[in-house]
């Protein structure tokens, strides 16, 4: 056969495109736990630098240690038994069985369905809860942005407020990832004295002479769109059929909602 026949070199393509393939497969599962494990590590990272405790010269894990991880009925407030570390609530919020679709006049955060359990997660000091973490979602003007609130335990109050996912346009909506903007969240109030949602975001700059300056942070130039699917994103959250019943349990329980 010659070396130029047409055969020939279909069998070398093939045995190459072969070759190539089994080394990809295998690379693939080789990494998927390292991934995985990536995944996990990230995850946690970012919940740490919500509950503001996060070291970057410091084991993550050793950290994590004082995070408790729980999984709350959005519904009644109370926890369920759900292995808190395995629970995938983005994978749940697509599945009937295990989420709810939003009425479009209360879908303020343009989600469609929200699982019908969440993750929380709280910062204690042995038996004092210092910050309760809670994970958020809602569309901006070109994503779904994900990021977590962090309040005092008075759970009325921003201790931390950031995104870890998102896909923003850069320079503009983008500047959610400004350090000096997320500052801006810090010690600002969620509930006025009726226990409605009231934090707010401003076009401009927030007045100091505004008597409800406390409830308000200042917006971000060129980003109407997304500073609204900010502001809509915790109207949602924070509400009634958010994490409300779960911060008023807490409340009532003076943060000792262990169950």
């Amino acid at each position: 056969m010659s070396n130029e026949s047409t055969a020939k070199i279909f069998g070398v393509a093939f045995t190459l495109c072969l070759v190539c393939s089994l080394l990809v497969s295998t690379a693939a599962v080789g990494l998927k736990s390292i991934q995985e494990a990536n995944k996990v590590r990230e995850r946690k990272v970012n919940i740490l630098k919500a509950a503001g405790i996060y070291d970057e010269d410091a084991s993550v894990d050793k950290l994590f240690q004082q995070i408790e991880s729980k999984v709350v009925d959005l519904s009644t407030g109370e926890y369920v038994d759900i292995d808190a570390v395995t629970y995938d609530q983005r994978k749940a919020a697509k599945a009937p069985e295990t989420s709810v679709a939003i009425k479009a006049g209360k879908d303020l955060a343009g989600i469609g369905r929200r699982a019908k359990f969440a993750n929380v997660y709280l910062l204690k000091d042995g038996d004092t809860l210092k910050r309760v973490v809670l994970p958020v979602h809602g569309k901006g003007l070109w994503s779904t942005m994900y990021g977590f609130i962090a309040l005092a335990p008075d759970f009325n109050t921003v201790k931390n407020f950031g995104f870890y996912e998102h896909a923003e346009t850069p320079g503009l909506g983008g500047e959610v990832d400004n350090p000096n903007w997320k500052a801006l969240w810090v010690g600002k109030k969620v509930f006025d004295e009726k226990g409605e949602v009231a934090l707010d975001i401003v076009k401009g700059a927030v007045s100091a002479s505004d008597i409800k300056a406390v409830y308000k942070v200042d917006g971000l130039a060129g980003a109407t769109l997304t500073c609204n699917g900010v502001e809509n994103l915790i109207l949602y959250w924070l509400s009634e059929d958010g994490f409300t019943p779960y911060l008023k349990r807490l409340a009532a329980e003076g943060g000792k909602n262990n169950g």
